[in-house]
């Protein structure tokens, strides 16, 4: 077998020698290429999974996050019906109430234009009355041509309108 690779251009000796600088240098680059590169593959699968995980958490929160703020929408959605609701029937009272104020209101002028036309008529009545009165005693006196108890005269021509009154009111 030793002449069979001598042919093929190997001797033994050198053949040894290759294989010790091949184990030599698979050594120096086990110590220090491999076990660095397979440290920094480590390193960096560690760094990619954490970084996964980071992800997941982010996104849970972000998930949890939205949640919470459609939670909050709603809950705020809500309160502003709510609120609208209540000034809603806040206002309608306050309408009823201003209606039902102006009603008492006008109802109120009406019984006192009511009055004071009921007070300026009986006035005007009573200044007739008294008017009249005079001009019958004026007219009295002339056609008597003396002059008469007026007070007497004016109580009798009162008790006389007043009669006439009641008379007309029966009717």
């Amino acid at each position: 077998m030793g002449e069979s690779l001598a042919r093929l251009g190997i001797s033994g000796p050198q053949l040894l020698v290759q294989i010790i600088n091949f184990v030599i240098l698979f050594i120096i680059l086990y110590l220090f290429a491999y076990k660095p590169i397979l440290r920094m593959l480590d390193e960096r699968a560690k760094k990619v999974k954490e970084s996964m995980e980071q992800a997941d958490q982010a996104s849970e929160q972000a998930a949890r996050a939205a949640e919470e703020s459609r939670r909050h929408i709603e809950a705020g959605i809500k309160e502003g019906q709510e609120i609208l609701a209540r000034a809603t029937r806040t206002g309608e009272e306050l309408r009823q109430q201003s209606q039902q104020k102006a009603q008492e209101e006008s109802e109120a002028l009406l019984a006192r234009a009511k009055d004071e036309i009921q007070r300026e008529r009986d006035e005007a009545i009573g200044a007739l009355r008294n008017e009249f009165a005079d001009l019958t005693i004026a007219a009295a006196e002339k056609v008597i041509d003396r002059s008469l108890d007026k007070e007497a005269h004016r109580d009798l021509i009162e008790k006389v309108l007043e009669e006439a009154g009641t008379f007309k009111q029966e009717r």
